[in-house]
């Protein structure tokens, strides 16, 4: 038989045994999955070694969560192709004139590869390969050229087909199409607002952003030249958003529609040889792996600390903070952001959403003011999205601020980095507040949609 341990302690030691492992600098996949079956074979019994079997078939027989290494080849093979660079060179030129111009393709164009590719590290490490040496060359702030490269980096997570809406919607039993269509107001939004801030500070102070000399712009004819090469890519991305948001397919079907289109667009851009096809596969391979690794192994830590009454703990915690449905929902975006800070997303998101979506249906639709229960997990769920963007900025363990420190020149100091992140960042601050306040912003397109 088992050790009985009171809930509160077990919270405290299963958790703290966590953060421990993983400062040691141990992989999240091994390290969630490894303390499950440690903690399971000191509470429980041979028999509750079943639990592990039991959560991780259906994960793998999810039909939803093959979309993840089909979206993620796509974007490998766009990207081997050589269309990433192409499209900022494209948006570059044909914007090159305004002031802070070159700020504002780089946020352009990183949401336009967004709707690409739908994992971050690959936006902000090409945008800094490319983008980043054209800026600096053209003299522009160094602060404005890092943080609007890594500002539009983070789109990735929010903007359609993103792999985290895929896995969140597979835990919380929510349709993807929903989540994506629902994700993508608020995507655009915060896009406008990255550009609306390094457009009003370039015109502002012309230093921070010139624009680029007269004798290097194009001419309009040129323009529509060089947007007709972005023609490929940009037909595959509205293609395959198109089909999951009319209904039309399932998004694992469009992913392997997309799938198909990326090998049609590196053959059209003479790029579709063994060496591009291989490394693409690979890419893929490590990437799934990864994320299906941490997913086996934080389903079944959760799984173990909800079994042993933590679901029941965490909402008697909550409500003994005496906070109204806002006050929790506001905690839980809180802890979320401080997670973010020392966990990377797909294991924050198997820790906590499987124990916050039950608290956030038990407080109902009617106390945060939505008229149909039925949005309230889509609403929590892009909340829940904007607030892991938040998590790739902010110091001092923000993913994209690593992901740039790689690429950016050596002379930049780490703490440029970090300042140049905190403008976007209280943008974020401002999306997350307003998708709170109005969740029309969210809700919106679905039921315009769906019905």
């Amino acid at each position: 038989m088992g050790i009985e341990i009171g809930i509160e302690w077990l919270t405290l030691i299963m958790f703290g045994s966590l953060l421990a492992l993983l400062m040691a600098g141990l992989p999240l996949a091994f390290v969630t999955g490894g303390l499950a079956c440690v903690f399971l074979f000191v509470l429980g019994d041979a028999r509750a070694l079943n639990i592990v079997p039991s959560r991780i078939f259906p994960l793998m027989t999810n039909y939803q969560l093959s979309a993840i290494p089909l979206f993620i080849f796509m974007a490998a093979m766009l990207e081997r192709a050589g269309i990433i660079n192409d499209m900022f060179d494209v948006i570059y030129k044909v914007l090159g004139g305004v002031k802070g111009g070159l700020a504002s393709a780089t946020i352009i164009a990183s949401t336009i590869l967004a709707a690409m590719v739908g994992v971050i590290g690959a936006a902000v490490v090409t945008m800094g390969i490319i983008a980043l040496p054209a800026m600096l060359k053209r003299h522009y702030d160094p602060k404005i050229a890092m943080g609007s490269i890594m500002a539009g980096g983070t789109l990735g997570i929010l903007i359609p087909p993103s792999i985290l809406a895929i896995i969140y919607a597979v835990v919380a039993e929510q349709s993807v199409g929903e989540l994506f269509i629902g994700a993508v107001i608020p995507g655009l939004m915060l896009s406008g607002m990255y550009i609306g801030y390094v457009s009003i500070r370039c015109y502002i102070n012309p230093v921070l952003g010139p624009a680029i000399p007269v004798e290097e712009r194009i001419s309009n004819a040129e323009k529509v030249k060089l947007v007709g090469k972005m023609a490929a890519p940009i037909t595959l991305v509205v293609v395959v958003l198109g089909i999951i948001f009319t209904g039309v397919a399932t998004p694992v079907e469009a992913a392997g529609i997309g799938t198909f289109g990326a090998f049609i667009v590196a053959a059209i851009h003479r790029k579709l040889d063994w060496p591009t096809v291989r490394e693409a596969c690979t890419t893929t391979l490590k990437a799934s792996a990864m994320v299906i690794w941490i997913m086996f192994g934080a389903t079944i830590f959760v799984g173990l600390y909800v079994l042993e009454g933590g679901q029941q703990f965490v909402q008697d915690a909550l409500a003994a903070t005496g906070l109204g449905p806002w006050g929790i929902l506001i905690l839980m975006q809180i802890l979320l952001v401080v997670l973010g800070m020392f966990l990377d997303w797909v294991g924050i998101l198997l820790l906590c959403v499987p124990i916050f979506v039950p608290i956030i249906k038990a407080l109902g639709a009617a106390a945060f003011g939505l008229n149909n229960p039925e949005d309230l997990v889509l609403w929590f769920g892009v909340l829940y999205l904007v607030n892991m963007q938040m998590s790739f900025l902010s110091p001092p363990f923000g993913y994209a601020l690593f992901y740039l420190r790689g690429v950016a020149p050596d002379h930049i100091p780490m703490t440029d980095i970090f300042k140049s992140a905190l403008p976007f960042l209280a943008l974020q601050v401002l999306g997350l507040v307003l998708c709170m306040l109005f969740p029309e912003i969210i809700t919106w397109l679905p039921q315009l949609v769906y019905g």
